[in-house]
């Protein structure tokens, strides 16, 4: 079964060269590794395309500036589904997601059609994050549950695995949220879809190398999303879509 990790970067040069060592160390058969840089000022991309010639599996699309991690996500979903791959990972280049888990994933994704990495499935699974980012996360989930009636403890995760069935069901060009919001707008339009989720358990570990990409406008946008799905919904406008990719 082909296997694609998407992995959006801005300004993440002091992580990447071991980001790709420790993905290439795990040994995943038929594994892709997809970089999608929005033109970073510190030179990632640049980086990136360094090690493409001694790892044939390395990917990399390069956009002419910082367009958002929604669209960067949505760019990766169609490349995954134009090229063939089976099951399409998720994940941020910081080390806040544990490369490890990728293993895990994809044993799960075999029985279910996407997969959640929870920080809160099991409890609070988080570490090195202040008090008022904390309160910020779990508070946004359980807001997100109230507002939508989703079913997910943590839907504004980010390390995800989807098996391309729901990418090529979901219309991905009707994808509104460009920010951390992404996250709950596609674990929705899945849900409302009719697919099977499961939250297995990460623990989070706070970048402790760059900048957080976290900002107020981002919450807002979050803020507000979650109400768009509901009335979208009842106005008929989330709607799935039959792709010629989909040929799972």
């Amino acid at each position: 079964m082909k296997k694609l990790v998407i992995i959006p970067t801005y300004n993440e040069k002091a992580n990447i060269s071991k980001l790709i060592s420790k993905i290439q160390s795990l040994k995943i058969p038929d594994l892709d590794i997809l970089f999608i840089d929005d033109n970073s000022p510190d030179g990632t991309g640049k980086i990136i395309s360094s090690f493409r010639k001694e790892i044939p599996n390395l990917l990399l699309i390069e956009r002419e500036g910082k367009l958002g991690l929604g669209t960067a996500y949505i760019m990766g979903f169609k490349y995954g589904l134009k090229h063939g791959y089976d099951y399409i990972a998720q994940m941020d280049a910081d080390f806040s997601h544990n490369p490890k888990d990728l293993r895990i994933f994809f044993e799960k994704i075999k029985e279910y059609d996407w997969i959640i990495g929870s920080r809160y499935v099991s409890g609070i699974n988080v570490v090195n994050w202040p008090l008022r980012r904390l309160i910020l996360s779990k508070g946004a989930n359980v807001y997100t549950k109230i507002v939508t009636g989703l079913p997910i403890k943590d839907s504004t995760a980010g390390f995800k695995c989807w098996n391309r069935k729901v990418l090529a069901t979901i219309d991905l060009d009707a994808i509104k949220s460009r920010g951390y919001s992404f996250q709950i707008e596609m674990n929705y339009r899945a849900w409302k879809a009719g697919f099977t989720s499961f939250e297995q358990s990460i623990v989070f570990i706070d970048r402790t190398i760059g900048q957080s990409k976290m900002s107020r406008n981002i919450v807002y946008e979050a803020v507000w999303m979650v109400w768009r799905l509901v009335f979208w919904n009842l106005l008929g406008k989330i709607k799935t879509v039959s792709t010629p990719h989909d040929n799972s």
